[in-house]
């Protein structure tokens, strides 16, 4: 904590610095860009550049960014001075818009060039993302880009061939830079999108929906949805896919939010904003959409909610509910949409990930919220149950029987919503449903999401709440917010949010801390009381400490309301009872606690100051003052703690309610209270000490006390004390300064030392002159005594246990250091003690933590003195804090914010006399020690331990003096200096003007100017130091024993901090930036907060300091000490100790990142310690030196490195030892983690946007600036750097391929380098014939890896042979845009339905040949036209009768593919590859890879290897081994793969050939363990594969599965034929259209088969058709068409085609013979044989397996009708597979929203089960099914239909069976939760009424039985009610539990278990909420519920 990190806080207000002036340009300017950067200025204590020097300095940064463009100087020149534009953005200078414009135009320019590098593209995202981000700076009126160019790449790249296995970062780096880019897309492109991006959906494919769904969200321009909205919801609505929903949502957040301004979606926009981003080929489409047009002045988007209709809002709040995950108990109704997302292909992970759909949903909601209906009454104090919608009128009259209707020619009352709001009451409804599951009794995985969901809601609503304060927000005045509808939003998540407090999930406490702290904000009197009312009573009865530490947290999260009297008025008075309250808090056996309470102490203490207000601040009680601390006692026993009278309100009284007190009288109260700071300080600094006392001993090495726990209980109670002593009164201050000094001048212990530093710290931060007044000469005298009576004189070099005699000298330091530790110039008049203590320490201590700790005292002084850094951070500037005004009345100021403006910094900037001091130090003690420590180097003297003893203290002092002066000198740099570091730079083959450098500036260094006399001093004492380390580097390698080790470890801390410690190494500005985000974090109130506390603005201040350090210490210069220091660092990193050489390549790694060149010049010695005969310490040092991330990297892709480096890695196989392979092997996949394809190409591409872009930016600079040589001149440095790179791949490639080749090369290094050769074939340069002919001979080498990489190769090489022969330009290879000679790009001339399915049935006719070489009718890929039609599509010829498609290849390949043709027309070729294709693998299936790898092969030379081939084949054909089978698959495969595109003779030879096979390769060697094998092979054959070109296996897949015999003996025969045809049907997708109907014909006669695996296929085959046949149904399958229909078409036309009508006669069918098949039914042991059993088993797995898939809704039509026999099928009790079946398809069902049309009939068929079945298990099963549909679709659930389920349940009541008569109880419960309370009083009444008028006969009666069900009825219902309300206690719930429910305790059995079971769920319930619930009940009703719960007195 000593760093100077943490240098602020005192509470003397600084002289201001001399010289501190704001430039003129900054302090004068108008321009609102310079605002912000004039704050910044104004805090800190030097001056700033100005403004016009800074622009000049980024015009040249941008200069030398358009010349690397221009030249090409992608990396290293483009990638340096983009890093300059970085620093200096850091400096927060304002970049002029136009430059900002120009230079986002660049930036979209180079991501978005073809072949562009990687990292460059990522580094040019970062820039764009960077420069776009802030929307006030830039706006679609500023900049308008295309979105074209982004889309064509990530549209290439998504989805890869079969041989394509290079996966790379670009769709998501496209994603990124899209969103980026998004708000500039003009929205004239929408009409263009849409025609782009609907016809690539195919609902018959989820990667090509989840694609497609992607580009529209992710381009789609926001600003006018009028047009596409409609279209979107009908497309959701048709899908069912989690993934879907997700992104979905977070593209309606983003609309939701944006269009609460109504002018954002005027039409009339479009036509204003200039149409200039136009990519090349791009045009813009008119439609016509008249239906938009709007003659009155644009209101916006707005429809019934929000920007949503009615329906839509439905929907939206239907997944919602299923978003929060929660399980019911419904075996995974929520996992259909999972389900379905399991079939999207890896590709569509590699998109772009949206945003969590729980925040996107709040976002939607929280911005769809407007004064949009009528309101009831306001709430009451529970979760509000708004009437609604869904609110009716009761009955006039109640009848006795349950079965009554609720509502008798009742009319409806007026429908109203919660404040008036539509979208508040919805989510008032949602919350009501999921209450229970926020309780931590019913916690689990969805409660993260619930309490997220509700932080999500209050955050949003604060955010919108405050945009909608401000004086520019556009949202129109009717649409705003209001303050009702704030109240009753917290209202409404309050009760949630206190139950779900007590969770034990910590991401669910942290959710709702942050949901309690926002809702303070709203409004605090509503949430405060409630906290505290639960808070209280826990700390004052010290519960559990799971409870404690809930309350704290809680406590934390409202305490603005305490402490800020803006947000809260009366809250302060609670203060100091709750302080009070929380001394137990401290305690060290309770880290938990302990973490809790010392967060809720720095919350509150940053706003507030702790002093009595009574007295003025110069009066203090004596009594008060003599307090000291009693250690080892406690002095808060739990008998005598604080009592917080909380008074609870009467039932219906809100806080804020009650009597109002004013303003005066609520400050009397404060005042009064703070009386009892004093005691409170007093106590709390009690426990603080007693908790240091007790730590646990430090161990051995010298870490700090105890386990990483106790170090965060230290540093939180630490960091408590700091922020409460700066904000302390003075009096109580000099009372804690006094109780500190007390303990720590009276005690020793050993256990506190780095304790009780941190705790002097604590208050010297408050006020140093104090602390040093107080402590210096006790600490000082104690120090010399010891020292001088034998303290630290035992030498010691290691960490260890200390001595007993040396802790009160350690005790002592620890104290010293502590009190030194803020604002030098209180140091300055203990010169010359301290002076005389730094030179005895330095001569007298002897021991290791002796002068450690001396040197760290002597740092501490250094830092304080020579460092700039802030003096304090109170909650108010130094003026206010220090005025009389304040000190009378601080209590008016707490909380206090500020804007930045009105911030006043106190700064320490070292004076003239702190730095003499500083100097006298360096001149009197550390030149003499450096003296010393170079004698102690001089020949003769004895290296024995005394001398390493001293080497080690004295280079302790020295270093730490360096250490603590990390500012004091600024560097300088002079152009020679500058030029020649290029000379050694890492940055190789590069122009020295195009090596970026920094121009120093400004940034508080205390001496600077190098003609200073100090400065030259101590520049040149550095120096020294620097020489001295060589030496004794040098000195201790060459004695190289294990005892220097102590003196290495030293010696290396002392290079560290030669080397590293300067600029911002004690104040790093990752560090505060970290820091500021944390504290911004913490301190957030709302989004887009413009005021803030000031410790916020100090610590920005800070990081701004850290900043310009930084920029400082970018460039370090090396000279020749430096560099001899680095190779003394290198060497001792290959040392032969591991810990010297650990922390020896740790430095190195370091300094890396400081100075340039050190890799450079640290490379050639690492690798020549590789070679053989290297020692193997060395070599291993070598080895882990290298493989640091910033020399492996470095390595492998500097070209003219390469060779070399990969040479000696090789070299290193020659060393046995296992240890050094293991490091070999783990730099070598490092390496080749680096290692990418080379490619050249983007030099070649010429890009005529980047060229104008190029030009307008150069225009926008200075003319003085621009250089046309140096362009010229770095444009030939590329060329020439080009030309080095192709010659040294060459090389590698040359070495690497030797080396592969040697006989004499280990397999792993052969591994190694061909995974090398393969990652280094090139698509711009041809293959070199020895690299394809290595490839093929490994292809059947012996290793199995081996095997895999050469086949990788050989289809990489040969993929690019093809794509150079038929690119036509650098830009198609770059795209691997591939000009296939037969692809034709073909107009469709009438896009119609009936073109639709002739071009579906043109699949089923046979080709004819003369006919399709001339017209193109073939197409490979056919996803597109499901939806709608573009204009053109690619559609391939049929090749030549004789001409070769492909041949002849590209010349210059000719060589590489004479050598292919050699070795794969050898017959033993393919018997070694027959060999290792068939051995045993446990493989089921085809592998891939091989199938490619021959396909490459026969692609390239046709079919003249297949001779060769053929007797291996048929071979391997003949054998019915499963491997062999295999092999044959593969190898049949590949070559009818390649023999696409053959002359159409060779391919007839080939298929004459194969043809008479088929029937054998498909049928009679088919075995059960080969049938995966052909399905697999099929399944290749017919993928992306136009079915016409395999006709003869389409011909017999057609015949067999025509002729086999279904219900054969065999049930293998008809599977296989099954299997074989789903292959057929999967793979071809919806282009098996025309077959669907004879294929359904066929199994439709077989739908009773008397084997299971057949009617499974069946069932699949019935799934797979509903999704084949369904198509969406606009006029015309156009785009144009389609969205207009989705618009204008009335809501209840099914535009999508989801509702299932295809399978609907073969329903009816069935419906009618299940009647027949139930009769003929035979029961028992044998029923499954039934038809009725079999049919009912496939009928359920299609319907399973349709609503588990993509087209889900289009089950609904088919379940319904079938209902009643689901559920005859789920009460079989003899089989019970067929019984699961059915009960799982109904409850899953319930899962998936259906059309609404279809929600009461859904209903009424589940009514019908219950009403009419005559089997009571129908009705136990279909009564959880209404709960389950309920609660899952209650938003879609007419009013209508939910009184007809009260109805129904309610009669369910009365059902003669107990269990039914329970189970619609529990539903009942379940319903009421969801219901208004209107229905549920009126129930109430009913059955209450229904109870007391009956009474129960004797048991002789023959009306016992019927009485005692009414009687149960009546008691089920009012229980049914009771548990509807678990966690609150409702005003009638006292009187109907213990004047109802009490009478019937005795009652006969059900009754009394019921009631029990009612009293036994109740008091579970309310436990935790019991203190506050128990005051709804009397002292009467207390003992009644007592007696009910059978005597106990629980509640007594």
């Amino acid at each position: 904590m000593s760093s100077a990190a943490t240098l602020n806080m005192h509470n003397r207000e600084p002289e201001p610095p001399p010289q501190l002036r704001v430039p003129d340009d900054i302090e004068h300017s108008v321009d609102p860009a310079i605002d912000r950067l004039r704050t910044y200025a104004k805090s800190l204590p030097y001056s700033v550049e100005p403004n016009s020097k800074m622009q000049r300095l980024l015009d040249f940064y941008l200069m030398r960014i358009v010349q690397c463009i221009k030249a090409k100087d992608y990396d290293p020149g483009f990638m340096q001075w983009d890093s300059m534009l970085t620093y200096w953005t850091m400096l927060k200078y304002p970049v002029p818009k136009e430059k900002r414009i120009a230079l986002v135009k660049l930036y979209f320019e180079i991501c978005v060039t073809p072949g562009m590098p990687a990292h460059v593209m990522a580094v040019a995202a970062d820039g764009l993302n960077m420069l776009t981000r802030s929307k006030r700076k830039l706006s679609i009126d500023d900049l308008r880009l295309p979105w074209k160019p982004i889309y064509d790449l990530i549209s290439k790249e998504l989805f890869l061939n079969r041989r394509k296995f290079e996966i790379n970062q670009l769709p998501a780096y496209m994603g990124y830079i899209a969103d980026s880019c998004r708000r500039f897309f003009h929205p004239a492109a929408t009409e263009a999108m849409l025609e782009t991006f609907l016809p690539l959906i195919n609902g018959a494919n989820l990667d090509s929906v989840l694609a497609s769904q992607y580009y529209l969200v992710t381009f789609l321009p926001l600003s006018h949805p009028q047009s596409y909205l409609p279209m979107l919801f009908k497309l959701w609505e048709s899908i069912n896919s989690y993934m879907y929903d997700e992104r979905l949502l977070y593209f309606l957040a983003q609309l939701a939010e944006m269009h609460v301004d109504p002018s954002v979606s005027n039409p009339e926009r479009i036509r204003e904003l200039q149409d200039d981003s136009r990519s090349e080929g791009e045009d813009r489409p008119h439609w016509k959409n008249e239906d938009l047009e709007q003659n009155q002045q644009w209101a916006g988007i707005t429809k019934d909610v929000g920007i949503f209709s009615e329906d839509e809002w439905n929907f939206i709040m239907c997944k919602c509910l299923a978003s929060m995950e929660i399980p019911l108990a419904d075996t995974g109704s929520l996992t259909t949409g999972p389900s379905v997302d399991n079939q999207a292909g890896f590709e569509v992970g590699r998109l772009r990930k949206s945003t969590w759909r729980i925040f996107s949903l709040a976002r939607i909601i929280v911005y769809s919220m407007a004064p949009d209906g009528p309101s009831p009454p306001q709430s009451g104090t529970a979760t509000p149950l708004s009437n609604g919608r869904a609110t009716p009128r009761g009955p006039q009259r109640l009848g006795d029987f349950i079965a009554s209707p609720l509502q008798v020619n009742g009319t409806s009352a007026t429908v109203t919503y919660l404040a008036g709001s539509k979208a508040l009451d919805s989510l008032s409804r949602l919350i009501i449903s999921t209450e229970s599951f926020f309780h931590p009794n019913n916690s689990g995985t969805w409660t993260a999401d619930l309490s997220a969901f509700i932080k999500y809601i209050v955050y949003e609503f604060n955010k919108r709440w405050h945009e909608e304060k401000e004086p520019d927000c556009k949202t129109p005045t009717h649409r705003r917010l209001t303050s009702e509808m704030k109240r009753e939003l917290v209202k409404c998540l309050r009760t949630v949010a206190l139950l779900a407090m007590f969770s034990r999930d910590p991401t669910t406490v942290g959710n709702i801390q942050s949901c309690l702290k926002s809702m303070t904000v709203m409004e605090p009197d509503l949430i405060l009381h409630s906290v505290l009312e639960r808070a209280i009573p826990s700390l004052e009865a010290l519960v559990e400490t799971q409870r404690t530490t809930a309350v704290i947290k809680a406590l934390g999260a409202v305490a603005l309301a305490i402490v800020s009297r803006k947000i809260y008025y009366p809250g302060a008075k609670h203060l100091v009872p709750i302080l009070q309250l929380l001394i137990p808090g401290i305690d060290l056996n309770d880290p938990s606690k302990t973490l809790c309470t010392t967060a809720f102490l720095i919350e509150i203490s940053q706003f507030i100051k702790f002093g009595d207000l009574t007295v003025s601040e110069g009066h203090f009680s004596d009594d008060t003052m003599t307090a000291s601390p009693q250690p080892g006692t406690s002095d808060t026993p739990s008998e005598h703690l604080p009592s917080v009278l909380i008074d609870y309100l009467p039932e219906g009284i809100e806080p804020g309610q009650e009597r109002q007190l004013t303003e005066a009288e609520e400050d009397a109260l404060l005042k009064e209270s703070t009386t009892g700071f004093a005691d409170w300080i007093s106590n709390f600094i009690r426990r603080v000490i007693v908790l240091l006392e007790n730590l646990p001993e430090e161990s051995t090495d010298g870490s700090r006390a105890g386990g990483e726990t106790e170090v965060q209980v230290v540093d939180a109670v630490a960091a408590a004390c700091s922020q409460i002593c700066i904000h302390l009164s003075e009096p109580l201050y000099d009372l804690v300064l006094k109780m500190v000094f007390d303990y720590a001048s009276s005690n020793v212990r050993s256990n506190a030392v780095r304790a009780v530093h941190q705790l002097v710290e604590c208050v010297a931060n408050a006020n140093a002159s104090k602390t040093l007044a107080k402590f210096m000469p006790f600490c000082v005298r104690n120090i010399r005594a010891e020292v001088e009576n034998g303290a630290s004189s035992v030498r010691t070099t290691s960490t260890s246990m200390p001595l007993p005699s040396d802790a009160t000298l350690h005790w002592n330091l620890a104290i010293l250091r502590g009190a030194m530790y803020n604002d030098g110039t209180a140091l300055l008049k203990y010169k010359t003690e301290l002076m005389t203590l730094f030179r005895l320490l330095r001569d007298k201590t002897f021991s290791k933590r002796g002068f450690s700790w001396s040197g760290k005292l002597l740092s501490s002084a250094l830092l304080t003195l020579t460092h700039t850094y802030p003096l304090e951070n109170k909650f108010v500037n130094p003026d206010e804090w220090n005025s009389k005004e304040f000190r009378a009345s601080h209590h008016k100021h707490w909380g206090k914010l500020y804007r930045a403006e009105d911030v006043k910094m106190s700064w320490h900037v070292p004076n003239v006399e702190e730095l003499q001091f500083a100097l006298d130090i360096f001149r009197d003690m550390i030149e003499p020690t450096i003296v010393m420590l170079e004698d102690l180097l001089k020949d003769g003297v004895s290296r024995d331990a005394i001398w390493r003893n001293d080497i080690c203290r004295y280079l302790t002092f020295v270093r730490n003096a360096f250490a603590g002066t990390p500012t004091l000198l600024k560097e300088h740099i002079t152009p020679e200096q500058l030029r020649e570091s290029c000379d050694t730079s890492d940055i190789m083959h590069e122009l020295p003007e195009m090596i970026a450098s920094v121009e120093p500036i400004n940034s508080g260094f205390a001496l600077v100017d190098p003609a200073d006399p100090r400065y030259q001093y101590l520049h040149s004492l550095r120096q020294r130091f620097g020489r001295f380390l060589q030496s004794a580097s040098t000195v201790l390698r060459t004695l190289g024993d294990e005892n220097t080790l102590d003196a290495v470890h030293v010696l290396i801390r002392s290079v560290r901090t030669y080397m590293l410690e300067y600029g911002d190494s004690r104040d790093s500005y990752f560090n505060q930036s970290d820091q500021y985000s944390t504290e911004i974090g913490l301190a957030r109130q709302y989004a887009d907060q413009k005021v803030w506390p000031r410790a916020i603005f100090v610590r920005r201040a800070r990081r701004h300091h850290a900043a310009r350090l930084r920029w400082n210490s970018v460039e370090r210069l090396r000279d020749e000490l430096e560099n001899s220091l680095i190779d003394e660092v290198m060497e001792w990193s290959m040392w032969h100790y591991a810990t010297v050489r650990e922390s020896s390549q740790n430095l190195l790694e370091s300094l890396c990142g400081s100075f340039d060149g050190i890799r450079r010049r640290c490379l050639p010695a690492l690798c020549t310690a590789l070679q053989p005969g290297t020692d193997n310490d060395r070599m291993k040092g070598a080895l882990y030196t290298l493989n640091n991330a910033a020399f492996a990297k470095y390595a492998i892709s500097e070209p003219t490195l390469t060779p070399d480096f990969v040479q000696c890695l090789f070299g290193c196989q020659q060393h046995e030892k296992p240890s050094i392979q293991d490091c070999v092997a783990t730099l070598s996949e490092n390496c080749l983690g680096s290692l990418s394809e080379p490619t050249l190409l983007v030099y070649s591409i010429e890009h005529i946007s980047t060229s104008r872009v190029l030009s307008h930016l150069e225009n926008l600079l200075p003319v003085d600036l621009r250089d046309d040589e140096l362009v010229h001149q770095c444009t030939a440095q590329r060329i020439e750097r080009v030309r080095i790179l192709d010659q040294s791949l060459a090389l590698t490639i040359s070495n690497v391929t030797n080396i592969a080749r040697s006989p004499n090369t280990h397999w792993r290094y052969s591994i190694v380098a061909i995974r090398i050769l393969r990652t280094l074939i090139r698509r711009d340069e041809p293959l070199q014939a020895s690299q394809i002919s290595y490839f093929l001979d490994k292809t059947h080498d012996s290793h199995p890896s081996m095997r895999y990489y050469a086949q990788r190769a050989v289809m990489k090489s040969m993929r690019y042979i093809k794509l150079r022969t038929f690119c036509k330009s650098p830009l198609d290879l770059v795209m691997e845009q591939n000009h296939n000679p037969l692809r034709r790009r073909v107009q469709i001339p009438n896009r119609t339905h009936e073109f639709t399915a002739q071009f579906l049935q043109s699949f089923k006719r046979p080709l004819d040949i003369r006919q399709t070489t001339k017209q193109p009718i073939l197409q490979d890929k056919s996803d597109i036209g499901w939806l709608v039609w573009p204009e053109e599509i690619d559609m391939f010829l049929v090749p030549a009768s004789e001409q070769s498609t492909f041949q002849p290849w590209e010349s210059a390949s000719s060589e590489g593919i004479v050598a292919v043709r050699e070795i794969v027309t050898d017959p033993g070729y393919w018997q070694g590859i027959a060999i290792h294709f068939s051995e045993e693998n446990h493989a089921e299936v085809t592998t891939q890879d091989n199938i490619s790898c021959v396909k490459s092969i026969f692609q390239l030379l046709e079919d003249e290897p297949f001779e060769s081939l053929r007797p291996v084949l048929e071979g391997l054909i003949a054998h019915v081994d499963q491997n062999k089978q295999r092999a044959a698959a593969e190898l049949l495969a590949g070559v009818l793969g390649a023999s696409k595109h053959w002359p159409m003779t060779l391919q007839s030879r080939l298929w004459d050939w194969f043809t008479p096979l088929i029937g054998k390769v498909l049928g009679t060697t088919v075995k059960t363990d080969t049938l995966m094998i052909w399905s697999s092979f099929l399944e290749y054959m017919f993928y992306c594969r136009d079915p016409r070109r395999v006709q003869p296996l389409v011909d017999y897949l057609l015949e067999t599965f025509k002729s086999t015999d279904y219900n054969g003996e065999s049930s293998f025969d008809a599977a296989k034929t099954c299997s074989f045809f789903r292959a057929f049907y999967e793979e071809l997708s919806w282009r098996f259209y025309p077959w669907v109907d004879d294929m359904l014909s066929r199994y439709w006669m077989e739908i009773s088969s008397e084997h299971d695996e057949v009617r499974a296929y069946i069932a699949d085959a019935l799934e797979f058709s509903g999704k084949i046949k369904w198509r969406p149904k606009p006029s015309l399958p156009i785009a144009e068409v389609f969205v207009r229909e989705c618009r204008t078409l009335p809501g209840s036309y099914d535009i999508m085609g989801i509702r299932g009508t295809y399978h609907m006669p073969r329903v009816l069918e069935l419906i009618e013979k299940f009647e027949t098949w139930r009769d003929e039914r035979i029961p028992g042991a044998r029923a499954f044989q039934s038809t009725y059993d079999r049919v009912g088993v496939t009928i359920c797995k299609w319907l399973f397996q349709s609503i588990h898939d993509i087209q889900a809704t289009s089950a609904f039509d088919y379940i319904l009708p079938l209902m009643p026999e689901l559920f005859r099928f789920s009460e079989l009790n003899d089989h019970d597979d067929l019984a699961n079946r059915a009960s799982t398809l109904l409850v899953r069902m319930c899962g998936v929203v259906p059309p609404k049309e279809l929600i009461d009939p859904i209903l009424d068929a589940i009514f019908l089960a219950i009403k009419s079945s005559p089997s009571w298990k129908v009705r136990l099963k279909a009564l959880p099914l209404v709960q389950i549909f309920y609660f899952r679709q209650v938003p879609l659930i007419r009013q209508k239909k939910v009184v007809e389920i009260l109805e129904v349940i309610c009669k369910c009541l009365d059902d003669e069976i107990v269990e039914v008569r329970e189970m619609a109880a529990t539903t009942l419960s379940g319903i009421l939760r969801l219901s208004p309370r209107q229905s549920v009083m009126t129930l109430k009444d009913r059955f209450v009424r229904l109870a007391h008028r009956t009474k129960l006969p004797s048991r002789q009666s023959p009306h016992y039985g019927q009485s005692l069900r009414k009687l149960h009825a009546a008691i089920l219902g009012i229980c049914a009610i009771v548990d509807s309300y678990p966690y609150t206690v409702e005003r009638w719930m006292p009187e109907l539990l213990t004047d109802v429910l009490a009478e019937h305790t005795y009652d006969p059995i059900p009754v009394s278990t019921t009631v029990r079971n009612c009293a036994s769920n109740f008091k579970k319930t309310h436990q935790d909420t019991w203190h506050e619930d128990a005051q709804r009940f009397n002292e009467e009703q207390l003992s009644a519920l007592s007696t009910l719960l059978t005597g106990s007195s629980y509640y007594a």
